[in-house]
């Protein structure tokens, strides 16, 4: 007699859930998707869901957050030498270079984030666990606390000009993330500062 075993499926992960969750928020949009919705696609149960995340918008940010821990071990090998804003634009950029093949998912992730207010309004803690990231590195720099003024401001003007470049690529679709990272984050080291 063969018997089945209760509980989750072998190879069921964080990323299948993303994966499952961004197919059913397209097709069906992020309200009229439920957690059940998204366990019984993955074959777990609802209770099982909420060992993974705490609730649905949290799946999307999961990549996010996985970028965050990038960007503070980028920064921890950061050589002394590479002046501080030359070294954000370069570790911001490079945390943000895609394969091709992720970049439609990248994409829809994006655009769920910017047009779903419930996925917006999520977005506060995980924007902070960025702009920290970089604060931080900004404050070793600088011999300054993290929460000093010039650290803070390091982080949330990088997090900005981040934010615009992301904006400018989801609008456009006409060049590679890094193109607009790069040229949001080479204004900001020169201080926005032009010729004209």
């Amino acid at each position: 007699m063969t018997t089945t075993r209760a509980g989750r499926p072998r190879g069921t992960t964080k990323r299948d859930l993303e994966l499952i969750a961004m197919r059913l928020f397209t097709e069906q949009g992020f309200d009229n998707t439920t957690v059940e919705h998204i366990a019984a696609a993955a074959g777990i149960s609802g209770r099982t869901f909420f060992r993974y995340f705490p609730s649905k918008a949290e799946v999307l940010w999961h990549q996010f957050d996985a970028e965050v821990d990038a960007l503070r071990t980028a920064f921890a090998t950061v050589p002394d030498e590479l002046p501080m804003m030359t070294a954000v634009r370069r570790v911001v950029v490079n945390a943000n270079t895609y394969r091709a093949e992720d970049v439609a998912e990248l994409r829809t992730r994006m655009h769920l984030v910017a047009t779903v207010p419930a996925l917006a309004a999520t977005a506060g803690p995980h924007y902070d666990a960025w702009e920290r990231a970089v604060s931080a590195f900004a404050a070793r720099r600088l011999g300054e606390p993290e929460d000093a003024l010039v650290p803070l401001a390091v982080g949330r003007t990088t997090l900005a000009a981040a934010r615009a470049a992301f904006d400018a690529w989801l609008r456009n679709a006409d060049a590679d993330l890094t193109v607009y990272l790069d040229q949001a984050l080479s204004a900001l080291e020169r201080g926005f500062a032009t010729d004209r």
